[in-house]
């Protein structure tokens, strides 16, 4: 893993897709950092594509498709991708995604079991805004709860038949074998038109927490912002690069690589 400043702007000469988790990835407490919302409207007049790829709610996904400068945002860690075209909001599913109408029992049975066997876990507040999987907020609001606890819960709910991964400040649990991974894989070719053979040098991602793992290991320009290193005895597949700087400041020094790139291919 190599600091993303010792390599020359040459290395994403290519790059036109900046995928991206969200929290903690360009947001800090909370907040999307102005870093961050700068750098997407950087992106978006350089006619590059920005496509947050998040454990975040549909709800919020419906929000974020509409009025961020983005083109695109995979939500609950896969489930489906909404955007915009000719005015109007879409929707692909992951095709690895159970049926809607089957899975609403299901998590509310892992509900029910998970907070019998921990009494101080909480359901995340956003919670009523998901269709596909139900979060555990161990970081997100007070009181904090560590990372070890959170792994706890994660095996719990494989215990259960589900997947879980552990994000910066919830777990999340859904049934069914779909990752970010699988849907940026079904997505680019299918809605963008990139080809797998391209993804290489296309492609970059930029992460934060244990859950951005299979995005690591796939895609060969993934970045992780400087705070990814606190989670560095939970992590097996760590990115190719990394920030000097953290949160929507580690987001922006990636991304200006790749936009300086441009600059120079243009000269």
């Amino acid at each position: 893993m190599k600091l993303i400043t010792s390599e020359v702007p040459e290395q994403f000469i290519h790059v036109d897709y900046i995928l991206f988790d969200i929290d903690d990835t360009i947001t800090h407490e909370g907040l999307l950092e102005q870093e961050s919302f700068d750098t997407l409207w950087e992106l978006r007049r350089a006619g590059l594509h920005a496509i947050p790829v998040t454990g975040r709610p549909a709800g919020w996904c419906d929000c974020i498709a509409r009025q961020w400068p983005v083109s695109g945002v995979i939500g609950e860690n896969g489930a489906f991708i909404m955007y915009m075209h000719n005015g109007k909001l879409e929707r692909l599913y992951n095709p690895l995604a159970p049926a809607l109408e089957d899975l609403q029992e299901k998590l509310a049975h892992l509900k029910t079991k998970i907070l019998k066997k921990f009494p101080e876990a909480r359901i995340a507040k956003d919670q009523p805004f998901r269709l596909f999987d139900i979060a555990f907020d161990f970081a997100e609001e007070e009181p904090i709860l560590d990372l070890q606890f959170a792994e706890n819960i994660a095996r719990a709910c494989e215990a259960e038949a589900a997947t879980a991964k552990i994000s910066s400040i919830h777990v999340n649990a859904w049934f069914g074998t779909y990752t970010k991974r699988s849907m940026a894989e079904y997505v680019l070719p299918e809605l963008f038109k990139v080809r797998r053979e391209d993804f290489g040098q296309r492609v970059m991602f930029l992460g934060d927490s244990p859950n951005d793992e299979p995005m690591f290991s796939f895609f060969p320009l993934s970045c992780g912002v400087a705070n990814l290193m606190k989670f560095k005895e939970y992590i097996q597949h760590y990115p190719a690069y990394i920030t000097e700087a953290p949160s929507g400041r580690g987001f922006r020094e990636a991304c200006r690589y790749v936009l300086a790139s441009q600059n120079k291919q243009a000269e």
